[in-house]
């Protein structure tokens, strides 16, 4: 009897994250460019499998906005066929760095990177729904889908059921702006369905609707051929940069979860080799890749959830829904679809993260908006490794603090002290001060103070040295200490 608590609020709150799921899952599989079952496949075996696997207990996974860009590009490059072989690829690389315990590392990717990285991921997709909402096609790149907005709002004007589109995806995104200011009992629905039962129910405008294949007819196992494309370059980048941000957003996932409870804590090895097992099983029925993701996991917790049976019942509930109630996809709106994606997108931009950083940590504050930009402007992949190469750059330049100090008694050897860290970032500054120094008397350099002397300032010292020595009227005198 002492379970019966934990069961019923188990139950309740699975059926607030399967609302919450079930409009997101649908539109994360359309704005990816693939039949809207998949989106729905990818989360049953977020509930199903992932959420039996140990690792964070109240997390729940399934499809992300995160991934949309990248899995829009991937599948517009490689085809649909090619998708479940890069998920697959994902999941086993996943579990391997699960179990060689490589889970813990991914919380020391700088913080300023994902949020950067969610930050491009979120203004290509807002940019490329904005398209869908008024039933236009979306450019390919970032940057032509940003450029092209004025020319679109142009087009949509001339045409009446543009119009009619971009009127309802626009009426979805303020009904979801409004949905916490309505009483409590109404906020029992999710706010996401809600805007989309209400949109696709009161206005009945020609717009048009998700397409619906059948849950069976949507599963596209990975055929011999499409696995040879994993001997492509630009295939393996993309099992990189999937595996990059999957993981990486879904540990970070984990750790805001367990600020939001109380419970057990987060084991990050044994929670990549779940999410490693979900990507590989989405990946050999060529559906969706999965992360953790915060906004249903946040519903759970508020549900009341205590155990891991809240998600994996919420996994049975989308699989009933897409057995037997398939059809229920087909009156939903493309365009209230594009406008739940576009608020989702918002949330993805993190603006006054983006100010409260530029008022304590401007190099933080930095990294993520040359992330975020680098990420429209040029790819996914190389957008992340753009930032992370400026954290790296960031934290370098901060660590290797050096300081001259020289002693000058006017007659006899000038005396010149180096402290902190010499390496080859700062040794301009360390030449300057060193060429300063009087020509024509001997010096006495002391490198004892030094934590750490790079190749690059020991060799560009030792020639400083052999040129002043050469000037002056003595050798200098280095001491290492």
């Amino acid at each position: 009897m002492s379970k019966l608590p934990h069961l019923r609020q188990d139950f309740a709150a699975s059926i607030v994250v399967f609302l919450v799921a079930l409009p997101l899952c649908g539109g994360v599989a359309v704005a990816s460019g693939v039949p809207a079952e998949l989106g729905l496949v990818t989360g049953i075996v977020g509930g199903l499998v992932t959420g039996l696997m140990r690792g964070s207990s109240l997390q729940v996974s399934g499809p992300a906005a995160g991934l949309t860009v990248l899995v829009f590009e991937a599948v517009r490059e490689y085809g649909l066929a090619v998708l479940g072989v890069v998920v697959l690829a994902t999941g086993v690389l996943q579990l391997l760095m699960g179990a060689l315990k490589l889970g813990r590392y991914f919380r020391a990717i700088s913080v300023a990177v994902v949020e950067g990285m969610l930050a491009g991921i979120g203004l290509v997709l807002i940019a490329g729904q904005l398209y869908s909402m008024a039933g236009l096609k979306a450019p390919a790149s970032g940057l032509d889908k940003l450029a092209g907005l004025p020319e679109a709002v142009v087009d949509a004007a001339r045409s009446t059921e543009a119009l009619a589109s971009l009127g309802l995806g626009a009426g979805t995104i303020a009904v979801l702006v409004l949905w916490r200011r309505l009483p409590r009992r109404v906020r029992t629905v999710p706010g996401a369905l809600g805007a989309v039962v209400l949109v696709a129910s009161g206005f009945g405008l020609p717009v048009a609707e998700v397409e619906v294949r059948g849950l069976v007819g949507s599963i596209q196992l990975p055929s011999p051929a499409a696995f040879g494309e994993l001997a492509s370059v630009g295939v393996l980048g993309t099992v990189l940069a999937f595996t990059l941000i999957a993981s990486a957003e879904s540990l970070f996932s984990a750790a805001a979860v367990d600020r939001l409870h109380n419970g057990p804590r987060t084991e990050y090895d044994r929670e990549l080799m779940a999410q490693g097992a979900g990507n590989t099983v989405c990946g050999l029925l060529g559906a969706l890749p999965m992360t953790a993701v915060i906004v249903r996991s946040a519903a759970n917790v508020q549900a009341g959830a205590r155990t891991k049976a809240s998600r994996v019942l919420h996994g049975v509930w989308l699989l009933l829904f897409a057995a037997l109630l398939p059809a229920a996809l087909g009156v939903i709106p493309l365009p209230a679809l594009a406008g739940v994606l576009v608020h989702a997108g918002c949330k993805l931009v993190p603006l006054r993260e983006v100010v409260s950083l530029w008022r304590e940590h401007r190099g933080e504050a930095l990294i993520l908006v040359v992330t975020a930009v680098s990420i429209v402007a040029v790819s996914m992949f190389e957008g992340v490794l753009i930032g992370l190469a400026v954290a790296v750059a960031k934290t370098a330049w901060e660590a290797s603090h050096v300081r001259l100090e020289v002693i000058d008694k006017g007659a006899g050897p000038v005396q010149a002290y180096l402290s902190g860290n010499a390496t080859f970032l700062r040794l301009p500054k360390i030449l300057d001060s060193l060429e300063a120094l009087p020509q024509d008397r001997p010096v006495e350099l002391d490198l004892s103070g030094l934590h750490h002397l790079d190749h690059a300032c020991r060799t560009a010292l030792e020639n400083w040295s052999a040129r002043h020595s050469e000037a002056g009227t003595e050798p200098v005198k280095m001491t290492t200490g």
